[in-house]
């Protein structure tokens, strides 16, 4: 069965490469940032529920935000903001991928016998990311780079410091966090969205919901 679907797997690339090409997953960081359209397509769910004996249509969104228009004092100020909004746009998409790696890491670890067999597994990960992802965030500002930090802290409710702590060891996160050091980061570094963070929690919510 295997066999065939390979079969016509190779055929479909070399009848429809066009197709094919259209499917290849492109990264987040790969893709251009349109500031006048959503980076997250708008959830629209319709379906139907019975209310003594009649069924009634509903239609789910996403949660819509309103929010007072920025002020700005000066043109500084307001590029200051669409960088924001740009950067939000570029990192959240990535953040949220390593939420769901973490996720699947964890979920794998619990299914495994033994604490031998977790480390195995952790070495094996610990090199797909590194090779996987280390061209990738080179391709970041500093700028970006600091920003995601947050931004996986806001989505995996804790500092990336204490993941890669509970997954690699005290050594290793003390090693990638000097690393973080050296380019002026912190893998430390928490998310205030009521405090420092706020205007970046609220375009957040504006980029999740299709907003933005």
């Amino acid at each position: 069965m295997w066999s065939v679907r390979y079969f016509i797997i190779i055929c479909c690339g070399l009848l429809f490469p066009s197709v094919l090409a259209a499917q290849v997953r492109v990264n987040p960081e790969d893709r251009e940032v349109n500031m006048d359209s959503p980076t997250f397509v708008p959830m629209v769910k319709m379906g139907e529920v019975d209310y003594e004996g009649s069924k009634i249509p509903y239609l789910e969104t996403n949660s819509i935000y309103v929010f007072p228009e920025p002020e700005f004092k000066n043109a500084k100020d307001r590029q200051a903001y669409n960088r924001l909004v740009y950067n939000v746009k570029k990192v959240l998409p990535i953040a949220k991928e390593c939420n769901q790696i973490i996720l699947e890491t964890y979920e794998y670890l619990e299914t495994l016998p033994n604490k031998k067999a977790k480390e195995e597994h952790m070495k094996l990960v610990e090199k797909d990311i590194k090779e996987r992802y280390t061209p990738r965030m080179k391709k970041l500002t500093l700028a970006q780079g600091k920003l995601l930090i947050k931004l996986v802290y806001r989505e995996c409710n804790s500092s990336s410091y204490n993941l890669v702590q509970a997954f690699l060891g005290p050594v290793k996160a003390g090693f990638y966090q000097a690393f973080a050091w050296a380019f002026g980061a912190t893998l430390t570094k928490k998310y205030d969205p009521n405090g420092v963070d706020r205007l970046t929690e609220r375009v957040v919510l504006q980029v999740e919901a299709g907003q933005l």
